[in-house]
C-alpha cells in the first residue's frame, strides 16, 4: 500500500507518495500530476492519505526549517533508463549550496556529450525537491528552467545559501 501526504512549505504544497520510506514522488503541482508521471504499477496501487508519512515527512519538516542535510536521509525510487538513474545519482551528490551545469551532470553520470539528456532528466525527475534538480544551472550560470517555476527554485538555492 502507497502513503500520500501533502506539507505547506514556504514554496507551496509539496505533495508526497511513498512505498513505507521510500519516497516514490514529490512535487509541488497535485498528487494527480505525480500519480500521472509515476510507474503505472505503483500507481495503480492502493493509496492511503495521511496526515504525515513516517520519517519521510519529518525530514521534509526538517529541511523547511533549516536542517539543509535532511534530504540526504529520504530513500527515493522512481522508473527511468539507466542514464537517468545515473543523472538522478548524480544530482543527489551535488552539496547542499552549491549548484552543477548540465554539462557537469552528464560528465558525472558518464556522458559527457550528453547534455541535452541530461536536462531531459532533470526535467523528468519524479521526485522533487528532494532529489535536487534545482541545483543544475545552465554552464554560464544562469538558473535554466525548473519544473515549478523559476521563483521556486530561486527559493529552494537561497534557502540553501547557493544564491545570495
Amino acid at each position: 500500500m502507497l502513503l500520500k501526504a501533502s506539507h505547506k512549505t514556504p514554496v507551496g504544497t509539496l505533495y508526497l507518495i511513498s512505498d513505507e520510506h521510500v519516497l516514490l514522488a514529490a512535487g509541488f503541482r497535485s498528487f494527480d500530476d505525480l500519480m500521472d508521471r509515476m510507474d503505472d504499477d505503483d500507481a495503480s496501487r492502493k493509496m492511503t492519505a495521511m496526515k504525515s508519512i513516517p520519517i519521510i515527512s519529518d525530514l521534509v519538516n526538517d529541511y523547511f526549517d533549516g536542517d539543509l542535510q535532511a534530504f540526504g536521509g529520504i530513500q527515493a525510487r522512481q522508473p527511468g533508463a539507466e542514464f537517468s538513474q545515473a543523472v538522478w545519482k548524480a544530482m543527489r551528490k551535488i552539496p547542499v549550496g552549491k549548484t552543477m551545469s548540465y554539462a557537469e551532470i552528464a560528465k558525472r553520470a558518464g556522458s559527457p556529450d550528453a547534455v541535452r539528456a541530461a536536462g531531459s532528466a532533470c526535467a523528468r525527475n519524479l521526485i522533487a525537491p528532494v532529489i535536487p534538480c534545482h541545483r543544475v544551472v545552465k554552464s554560464g550560470g544562469a538558473l535554466g528552467n525548473y519544473g515549478y517555476g523559476l521563483s521556486a527554485k530561486e527559493w529552494l538555492l537561497r534557502h540553501e545559501g547557493a544564491l545570495k
